[in-house]
């Protein structure tokens, strides 16, 4: 056994402990070592599946923060309290500082190393679809240009996702939830006057309202 591949096995079994441990963090900087030191291969489904766990773990407690204060937020603002208002918005940023950081790494590693090395069909849709849910919880908080932005990749991201899926045997489709979906245009485009046949040809658009 290569050193590579050496320290692949162990960074694993770390990952493993860690989420056991609850430790999400760890478990993703020992999955991002993971998919660094591979540069001819893609990731096992195992490994995969690590990586998926330990971003979804790690993003998922920041964004239940940021719903929480923004909603907080909000109740002090209507009641005129602008000293808490003020404290609230500086620890929202915060907040928002680690969702961007958090969403920055995963969406590096994946246009880096995760895309390019997938070779299968299956690993290159989960790979395009967590790009997707990715520049989506960016677009949930970002504002202005940013925003906007962050919807497009989104968006751009899970078409290129249906697209595959269309290519696969459907025995193997990972499909795209309808409420997936629905929640992405009524929460990134819900000021924008357009029906999903404009967005959408209409090949995926019947794929999609099938599902």
């Amino acid at each position: 056994m290569s050193p590579t591949e050496s320290s692949r096995e162990e960074n694993v079994y770390m990952a493993k402990l860690a989420e056991q441990a609850e430790r999400y963090e760890e478990m993703v900087e020992f999955m991002e070592k993971v998919a660094k030191t591979v540069d001819v291969e893609e990731l096992t489904v195992e490994e995969r599946n690590l990586l998926s766990v330990a971003y979804k773990n790690v993003i998922g407690a920041r964004r239940a923060s940021w719903r929480i204060i923004s909603s907080i937020e909000q109740k002090e603002e209507s009641r005129g309290n602008e000293d808490h208002v003020a404290q609230l918005k500086e620890y929202r940023g915060k907040i928002e500082a680690e969702l961007s950081k958090i969403c920055d790494g995963i969406l590096s590693l994946l246009e880096s190393h995760l895309i390019p090395l997938a070779s299968s069909a299956e690993s290159k849709v989960f790979y395009l679809k967590m790009k997707g849910d990715y520049h989506r919880y960016l677009a949930e908080f970002k504002t202005g240009a940013e925003r906007k932005e962050a919807a497009e990749s989104t968006l751009l991201a899970y078409k290129s996702a249906q697209v595959g899926q269309l290519l696969m045997q459907s025995c193997h489709l990972l499909l795209l939830t309808q409420l997936g979906w629905d929640l992405l245009l009524t929460s990134l485009f819900s000021t924008m006057k357009s029906s999903t046949h404009l967005i959408v040809p209409a090949i995926l658009q019947n794929r999609l309202l099938a599902n």
